[in-house]
């Protein structure tokens, strides 16, 4: 009974520390297990401009309606983010829906040769990700598997071509910890974390901003 008592003990601590070390890089608060399973909106996120790096956009000069196609992708992403973070399924897989409808509506034509092979790289696994997040709105985890991979993809895009607003490159040490946590962008600099929603909402760093 005591072996189980002190197993329980550590396995808590191993956790406290995996998400509390992440918030001491962003300087915020990190989340104890007694806070799992609540609403962690009280925690005030403090981090300072000067301590996310900034990335500027490769590309400055894509042609107006094929940036517009770009950041309405984007756009959708962000909706599907929010509602991950609402732990909203439904509203998620709405969001995915019409994100996959943006993708097949960019005009690639109108994108420069070294601008097309930086989208050609990431468009068909985005449609496959807007499409099992779309297809599950009954399975937010399922959703949030997906929603990883996207987010390395959807990085690249906003990258590249930028996203009409400043990006916040965010990073959750407790998702996929085997794998290093997973990231994903934010047009907000307060965490709100998408894969653990109310159960550790603030949980994550903020990595960089893309202008």
């Amino acid at each position: 009974m005591k072996k189980s008592f002190f197993s329980i003990i550590a396995i808590a601590a191993i956790l406290f520390t995996a998400c509390s070390n992440g918030g001491k890089k962003d300087r915020h608060e990190g989340h104890d297990m007694d806070n799992m399973g609540k609403d962690s909106s009280q925690h005030v996120m403090t981090t300072n401009d000067a301590d996310i790096k900034a990335v500027q956009v490769t590309f400055s000069n894509v042609e107006a309606k094929a940036s517009a196609s770009l950041k309405e992708i984007i756009g959708h992403y962000l909706h599907i983010k929010n509602a991950l973070a609402n732990d909203d399924a439904s509203e998620a897989a709405s969001g995915a829906k019409t994100m996959d409808k943006a993708l097949g509506s960019l005009d690639k034509s109108l994108l420069t040769a070294e601008q097309k092979k930086v989208y050609d790289e990431v468009e068909e696994d985005l449609k496959e990700h807007a499409e099992h997040i779309g297809k599950n709105g009954d399975n937010i985890k399922h959703q949030r598997e997906h929603f990883s991979m996207m987010s390395e993809d959807v990085y690249d895009i906003a990258k590249a071509f930028g996203g009409s607003q400043p990006l916040y490159h965010d990073h959750c040490p407790m998702y996929n910890e085997d794998k290093g946590g997973a990231m994903w962008l934010s047009e907000m600099k307060e965490v709100k974390n998408p894969y653990f929603g109310s159960q550790m909402l603030k949980c994550g760093t903020v990595e960089e901003v893309i202008k």
